[in-house]
């Protein structure tokens, strides 16, 4: 095929895939995990507060950003707003006795996201020189305050490990703590060999027993309500997407013709507004178009300038 018609049909093709992008919604979800407000998974959707948090890696396997690293998330739950995520460096029941090299999980403390108050943290091998390794008494759980620097070797998690109760020997120890800051955590991990979260899941019966132990972090989420957002929701207005501006991060209501600041059928906002879906779209779709307009330049220099060879191709007029 002649160069020229290649060139061209790459043009093509690159203004398509541009114009296609220009036109595409925020995605609703990342492999089996639906991806709702107050989250985004492309930048402009969901709320600001929670801007560039998730992750759908090139697997579609969901993941949480911290400053610790990233971490696979295997349920959000917008009824309960939390997010249960797992840490690849704590330990599970298959590694038994082998204990790894671990680190703690943090969080930004700048953001909504807490860690629940239902997580357990059980720690293994801990040295008792330097940690208060003992049964907590029985009126800790009604003053819990005055019992925070104790790590507590009767808890029944560690008598009752969640899936595997009798994967560790009698020569480790297991006490459980709940670190309420990162700092805390890492002073923990200074003195014992690893450990592992647990978070009490909600069976959702009424029943005395409700809970379950179930390996996991467990990270309380808020969901940042507004009446713009709502309006922007609402069906009858038009069913739009909430986002933000990623300039300026005010409100933006995401709609097919493009963004408002009100709800997608308000047409006076229509008529002042065509920018595009999402804002990153906009970056890449004038860079694009530059791109293709400098291609096109320098392509008509090319041809201009090309030496007539007669159909002989030489290093002189050759386009790639």
């Amino acid at each position: 095929m002649d160069s020229d018609v290649i060139f061209l049909h790459f043009l093509i093709f690159t203004l398509c895939t541009l114009v296609k992008s220009k036109s595409s919604l925020c995605r609703t979800s990342c492999g089996d995990i639906q991806i709702n407000y107050p989250f985004g998974i492309d930048d402009g959707c969901g709320s600001p507060y929670y801007r560039n948090l998730l992750v759908c890696s090139e697997n579609n396997h969901l993941e949480l950003r911290t400053p610790s690293g990233r971490y696979p998330i295997r349920r959000i739950d917008y009824a309960d707003p939390h997010i249960l995520v797992t840490d690849p460096y704590m330990w599970s029941c298959q590694d038994g006795e082998r204990f790894r090299p671990t680190r703690p999980f943090s969080l930004d403390t700048s953001i909504h996201f807490s860690l629940s108050v239902q997580n357990d943290y059980l720690f293994f091998n801990c040295s008792e020189n330097d940690v208060i390794v003992e049964p907590k008494p029985v009126y800790c759980e009604r003053f819990p305050d005055r019992c925070d620097s104790t790590c507590d070797s009767a808890s029944y998690l560690c008598r009752h490990l969640p899936e595997c109760a009798h994967a560790l020997g009698s020569a480790t120890s297991c006490c459980s703590y709940y670190p309420k800051a990162t700092e805390s955590l890492r002073l923990m991990l200074k003195y014992c060999e690893t450990y592992t979260s647990v978070y009490w899941r909600n069976l959702g019966v009424s029943q005395t027993y409700n809970t379950a132990p179930e390996y996991g972090i467990r990270i309380d989420f808020d969901i940042p309500v507004t009446t713009r957002c709502l309006e922007c929701q609402d069906g009858s207005k038009g069913g739009g997407t909430c986002g933000f501006d990623v300039e300026t991060h005010g409100f933006s209501c995401l709609c097919d013709k493009g963004n408002v600041t009100t709800y997608c059928k308000d047409h006076s906002q229509h008529k002042r507004s065509s920018r595009v879906i999402v804002g990153t779209a906009t970056a890449v779709s004038v860079a694009g178009a530059i791109g293709v307009g400098a291609g096109v330049w320098y392509f008509r220099k090319i041809k201009a300038q090309a030496p007539v060879t007669h159909g002989v191709q030489s290093n002189e007029n050759r386009l790639f």
